[in-house]
């Protein structure tokens, strides 16, 4: 197809930012749209941010184990919580003017403002300066993301109770802190907060913590988080909340009360597919309200693509990123795909967790509803960062390995990490599953000692009782 065509792009998160500069590298003109900030939540009030955060409690972690190493401070760490906030905000206005510098080499025109759809080819944007635009595109992309959800129990008002945005901008480190809802996001914060020293607490409807994880990464990381003081309740809800001027009061459904200094609602987000002009431009929504899209990105109507967290798919930064270049290449006449089924994905908790692939239960319940055994069609192996002479030369020994896979081609169906540096061990194993090596070929494959990423080679070995550093009999 020309290169002449014009892409407008409806979102400046991960996945439109990332599509507009795509789109630029293959000779189209692009306008991009936003109401709020280059980088969208991700960067500007999530991903990033509360990086920038927990990297500093990691940090005052190993501070308190130094005298261990031999290493003496002339007293304990202590976190000054307003500069900490205060670097993280540099952090995130250093990467959002790297993306602005992008964008001005690339030829982008941005513009800040709320985008509505006309009809097919046809955006309004009403500019945040005033004022108004009407532009005609011969493709359009859109990346307008998630929100907060709006709970009536739970009334956000921003300063006692909160969405994760607000919690990123505390500059006084709260006594307390209930947190609803205990997955990924909610055990970050617990992870952050109980390590500056507030007092937290979790309720989860679910019966475990990180409910969409493999059990064995949920029971540990419950472990890990009530070893930092945290509180968990599980297989509960509240079913009352009052505050008052001074303390916040839950009940949970068997009468136990709970009371916090602030509140951190964390259960889940909405798509933002409201008032984008959907309904004008014929666009199909999904029972949930999320933009259905075809293999090649495209909504129910022709030349209208969607990406990133309103799709419903995947609701990460990195899917978001990938189902941008993805999109613009299939606007410009390419014809791509995205293979959902090897996505890696990393829980910034304390210690750390990366997962690809499938859970050990999701794996089972699979194989039985292809009639098989799972006992006699599946293998797991397990690997413990204790085994690893890097891990306890650094004194980072918390945490394991593990890989699940097919008995009898050795086909990895899943990898889970947690402990130092999970995130990024995990690519090792998302690039096998990618290029369909075999956990055999991941076990023989030489890794450099002393390294953490040895752990994932016995635990390849281990599928089949051979880790070298692990007392374990052939099975």
């Amino acid at each position: 197809m020309s290169s002449n065509l014009h892409i407008v792009i409806i979102g400046a998160g991960p996945g439109g930012y990332v599509a507009a500069i795509r789109a630029a590298q293959l000779g189209a003109t692009v306008t991009v749209v936003d109401r709020e900030a280059l980088g969208g939540v991700c960067l500007n009030w999530g991903c990033i941010p509360s990086k920038a955060l927990l990297s500093v409690v990691d940090l005052g972690d190993k501070a308190k184990k130094a005298a261990d190493l031999g290493l003496s401070f002339g007293g304990p760490a202590t976190y000054d919580l307003a500069r900490m906030v205060a670097r993280k905000n540099k952090v995130v206005t250093g990467l959002v003017k790297g993306i602005a510098t992008l964008f001005k080499h690339w030829n982008i025109n941005y513009l800040e403002g709320t985008a509505r759809l006309l009809d097919a080819r046809t955006v309004h944007v009403a500019l945040n300066t005033g004022g108004e635009q009407q532009i005609s595109a011969d493709a359009i992309l859109l990346a307008t993301g998630s929100s907060w959800p709006n709970l009536p129990l739970f009334p956000i008002d921003g300063k006692r109770i909160l969405t994760s945005r607000e919690a990123l901008e505390l500059t006084e480190r709260p006594s307390s802190l209930l947190i609803v809802g205990a997955g990924v996001e909610g055990c970050e914060f617990a992870s952050l907060f109980s390590g500056l020293g507030t007092q937290v607490i979790m309720v989860e409807l679910l019966s475990r913590i990180l409910p969409l994880e493999d059990e064995e990464i949920s029971t540990a990381m419950d472990r890990e988080l009530r070893k930092r003081g945290v509180t968990i309740h599980t297989g509960t809800q509240i079913t009352e909340f009052q505050s008052d001027d001074s303390v916040l009061t839950a009940i949970l459904a068997d009468g136990t009360p709970l009371s916090a200094e602030k509140l951190l609602v964390s259960v889940g987000r909405g798509f933002n597919s409201k008032g984008i002009g959907l309904e004008q431009a014929g666009v199909a929504l999904g029972r949930r309200g999320e933009i259905l899209v075809n293999e090649r990105l495209e909504t129910s109507v022709p030349g209208i693509y969607a990406i990133g967290d309103v799709t419903g798919k995947a609701m990460l930064a990195h899917v978001a990123s990938a189902q941008g270049k993805v999109a613009v290449e299939n606007a410009l006449g390419q014809i791509h795909e995205i293979n959902y089924n090897v996505i890696p994905a990393g829980i910034f908790t304390l210690p750390e967790i990366g997962r690809v692939g499938l859970t050990e239960q999701q794996a089972r319940e699979r194989a039985q509803s292809l009639g098989q055994d799972p006992d006699k069609t599946l293998k797991v192996g397990r690997f413990r960062y204790a085994g690893l002479g890097k891990a306890q030369a650094v004194g980072d020994t918390a945490g394991f390995y593990k890989i699940i896979s097919e008995a009898e081609s050795g086909r990895i169906l899943g990898a889970h990490i947690m402990g130092a540096h999970a995130a990024d061990l995990i690519h090792e194993a998302a690039l096998a599953m990618e290029v369909g090596a075999s956990v055999a070929q991941l076990a023989r494959m030489i890794h450099a000692h002393p390294t953490l990423a040895e752990g994932l080679m016995e635990a390849a070995e281990d599928v089949d009782g051979l880790a070298i550093h692990l007392a374990r009999k052939k099975a």
